[in-house]
């Protein structure tokens, strides 16, 4: 079973400690929302996991294997990841951009096998970005582009996927669209871990939500387990009604 087995993860550059004894569990069938503020130590916690920043104590492993020890080709293959920066070095066309999530199973731009052009071509339709495929990459909105980037992790097809604020820039139809795209992939027997902001999003479609606050998981369970007032307020600091897995925001406290 593809897994990826987090326990104890701390990250401490210099004097700054970004996350402090997390541990958690990815597998398929999961679909887990990871929630907090701003600096809560979310983005460090899926670095840390992946193996692409130093990590001072516990273990991240994929398959039995740490994290830090795989090349980025074997951890592609295992794990797509769509970091929350996601800096491109040229202007291409957008196709170009979506077929650079089959590079780990050793496609090349201009030279795509058969698979590798229908996983591209699958992933551009479900984003809804088929009538940008020719465009190049600076002509398009912000919006635009974050579907293109969904867009090239989806192309990848490893078995887990992680993402880091996967739905920020998308108005409200895309930001389901891509979401319902990320159940869908769980649903077929993927797993995915999703950094998001819209707590009532998360609830919509998470499995599981861990909470995240200056750098520690202070809670890891279903919606219905950890959805509260309390939560939210201790979390944000705002004032929420929940309902079920309805939530709404009433400001701040």
């Amino acid at each position: 079973m593809n897994e990826l087995i987090v326990s104890g993860l701390s990250v401490k550059p210099q004097d700054a400690t970004l996350v402090k004894d997390a541990s958690f569990t990815l597998k398929p069938g999961d679909l887990i929302a990871v929630l907090g503020p701003n600096g809560a130590g979310k983005t460090s916690l899926l670095r840390g996991a992946l193996g692409l920043i130093a990590i001072n104590n516990g273990q991240a492993k994929l398959n039995r294997t740490a994290t830090a020890d795989l090349s980025p080709m074997v951890r592609a293959q295992s794990v797509a990841y769509l970091p929350q920066a996601r800096p491109l070095a040229w202007p291409n066309c957008v196709r170009d951009v979506v077929a650079l999530g089959r590079f780990a199973h050793g496609a090349t731009l201009g030279r795509l096998g058969e698979a590798d052009a229908e996983a591209v071509d699958a992933a551009i339709a479900a984003c809804g970005v088929a009538h940008l495929a020719q465009r190049q990459t600076d002509t398009l909105s912000g919006g635009e582009l974050a579907r293109v980037h969904c867009a090239r992790a989806f192309a990848a097809k490893a078995p887990l996927l992680i993402a880091d604020e996967p739905v920020a820039a998308l108005d409200p139809r895309h930001q389901f669209r891509i979401m319902d795209m990320i159940r869908g992939f769980v649903d077929d027997g993927g797993g995915a871990m999703v950094v998001l902001h819209d707590v009532a999003l998360a609830a919509r479609y998470a499995s599981r939500m861990i909470w995240m606050k200056d750098g520690v998981i202070v809670a890891d369970g279903s919606p219905a387990e950890t959805l509260t007032q309390q939560r939210i307020a201790d979390i944000y600091d705002v004032r929420a009604k929940v309902d079920g897995l309805n939530v709404r925001l009433d400001g701040a406290i």
